[in-house]
C-alpha cells in the first residue's frame, strides 16, 4: 500500500532570502553549498570554479514549507 504525502516544499535558491539563516543574529549561514573534496583533481575544481562562477552550477537547498514556516517564525520572536 502506498501513501500520498500532501507535505509541499520550497526550493530556495542562492539569491533567495531565506537561503541562509543565522543561529547567533550575526553569522550567515547558507542552508546548502557544493562541496568539493581535496582529492579532487585541480583542473576540475577550476571548472567546477568557473562553472560557479559563471551561474551554470547553483546551489538550491529544498525545505519543507512547515519547517521553513517554524524557521521564520522563530527568528521574527527573537
Amino acid at each position: 500500500m502506498f501513501k500520498t504525502s500532501t507535505h509541499t516544499y520550497r526550493t530556495l535558491k542562492r539569491n533567495d532570502p531565506n537561503f541562509s539563516f543565522s543561529p547567533d543574529g550575526i553569522t550567515l549561514v547558507p542552508r546548502a553549498s557544493i562541496a568539493v573534496s581535496n582529492r579532487c583533481p585541480e583542473n576540475y575544481r577550476d571548472l567546477i570554479q568557473e562553472c560557479v562562477n559563471h551561474g551554470w552550477l547553483l546551489p538550491v537547498a529544498h525545505m519543507r514549507d512547515e519547517e521553513l514556516t517554524w524557521e521564520l517564525l522563530k527568528y521574527e520572536t527573537l
